[in-house]
């Protein structure tokens, strides 16, 4: 099982970034699909969730409106589109998959995202 995040970086504040994960060794399809991040000295969060056909999406209220998930189940692939983005948005992303009853997941070594001017 992998799940490769990629598309991190530096960006000034109010620019956007796309990041992606790339899964492979699980049945994708089926797997509920989120966005975590991690600032230094704080709990992971979870940003964002999409359910396993798409349907269905969540997001913590900061980022309604600027963030967006999506998935691509034909590529194996999750986005996070990130738009108008801040200081506090500085953090190391990781892509997790869930199974339907959460009793299997995994994780991504995860992607750094500076926002700094």
């Amino acid at each position: 099982v992998q799940l490769v995040e990629s598309g991190g970086g530096l960006v000034q504040p109010g620019g956007s970034l796309r990041l992606s994960c790339a899964a492979s060794g699980f049945a994708f399809s089926t797997y509920i699909m989120s966005w975590y991040r991690q600032a230094p000295g704080k709990v992971r969060e979870l940003v964002a969730r999409i359910t396993s056909a798409g349907g269905s999406t969540i997001y913590i209220e900061s980022m309604k409106g600027r963030f967006t998930i999506s998935r691509d189940n034909a590529k194996n692939t999750v986005y996070l589109q990130m738009n108008s983005l801040k200081r506090e948005d500085t953090a190391v992303y990781y892509c997790n998959a869930a199974n339907q009853v959460y009793t299997r997941q995994y994780w991504g070594q995860g992607t750094q995202v500076t926002v700094s001017s």
